[in-house]
């Protein structure tokens, strides 16, 4: 990587930068199952729903201080059982992967989540065929748990969904 990479807190200003990123995954990519891009209006209501559950969103800056990639944890599922569960959800400006990015901004929100006290972390990978993002949360410790054959159906085909996990500190060795 040549340029340094700085991780931080997202903060309502990234989300010009933040809405470019995830609409280019969006129309071009399988990693997401939305087909339309959201707006920077729902994109900064879905930070605030991550800020009301007190989960991290974080973003990476490049030089010059702009936004090449992202990463926020949202509960996993809604039910009290999950409560101690996380989805990860992470997207890299295309001019910025292969870079280091991915691995800094998952290995933060890893951490942080882990200081929250939550347990496991769960990542539902879009396409079985997304080796970049299944490496990477492969070098992160996540393990491959299952697959939801042809769960999706985007750019006129079927699309697989990939789910991994991986325990947060004490995974289930403890009660929280």
């Amino acid at each position: 990587m040549s340029e340094a990479i700085a991780v931080r807190e997202a903060a309502s200003h990234d989300f010009p930068g933040i809405t470019r990123i995830y609409g280019h995954h969006v129309v071009h990519g399988l990693a997401t199952f939305e087909d339309e891009p959201p707006s920077e209006d729902d994109m900064l209501r879905r930070y605030i729903e991550v800020q009301m559950h007190r989960l991290p969103w974080l973003v990476a800056e490049g030089g010059g201080g702009a936004v090449v990639g992202y990463a926020y944890a949202m509960p996993y599922r809604l039910r009290a059982a999950y409560r101690f569960t996380l989805e990860d959800s992470i997207y890299v400006a295309p001019d910025a992967m292969r870079r280091g990015v991915g691995c800094r901004l998952l290995s933060d929100l890893v951490e942080r989540c882990t200081a929250l006290g939550h347990r496991q972390m769960i990542a539902v990978i879009g396409d079985s065929a997304n080796a970049a993002s299944i490496r990477l949360h492969e070098k992160l410790g996540f393990r491959h748990v299952g697959m939801l054959p042809a769960s999706g159906f985007k750019h006129n085909r079927w699309v697989d969904s990939v789910l991994m996990q991986r325990a947060l500190g004490d995974g289930d060795t403890s009660v929280p």
